[in-house]
């Protein structure tokens, strides 16, 4: 089994399409914790709404790419559209951040609306986690 902690974030309805997403991955995945939501401003595109942002840790029997074709699959699911401006408004985003203890993202390192609620999964589970770039 893989440990996955995957970045959460949501601009349009966030509080709707974030516990939607928490539902899709408890029923389909093994979510074992998330972390608390934090409201922060937009980055990049500016004309948007603020952003919900949380995370989630979860263990999977996928590969790095099957999972993260799944997590696609849930963004679409929940409709998510793939627009011109990729800093735009979107329902949902999901992202690996953590596979198997690697640090596999920039975005960890690049922003506090991710790196804060990683950390707090981070913490609250004793996870050692590889953050050498």
């Amino acid at each position: 089994m893989h440990r996955v902690v995957v970045s959460v974030g949501s601009n349009i309805e966030p509080e709707a399409n974030v516990s939607a997403s928490e539902q899709v991955l408890s029923n389909e995945t093994n979510l074992i914790d998330s972390a608390d939501a934090i409201e922060t401003a937009p980055v990049g595109y500016q004309d948007q709404p603020n952003f919900l942002n949380t995370a989630y840790l979860i263990e999977t029997s996928l590969s790095h790419q099957a999972f993260n074709a799944f997590l696609k699959s849930v963004e679409d699911r929940l409709g998510r559209e793939r627009g011109p401006i990729k800093s735009g408004p979107r329902t949902i985003d999901l992202d690996i951040i953590i596979w198997d203890g690697d640090v596999v993202t920039s975005d960890y390192y690049d922003h506090e609306y991710v790196s804060v609620p990683v950390n707090q999964l981070v913490k609250a589970h004793n996870l050692e986690i590889n953050t050498q770039r």
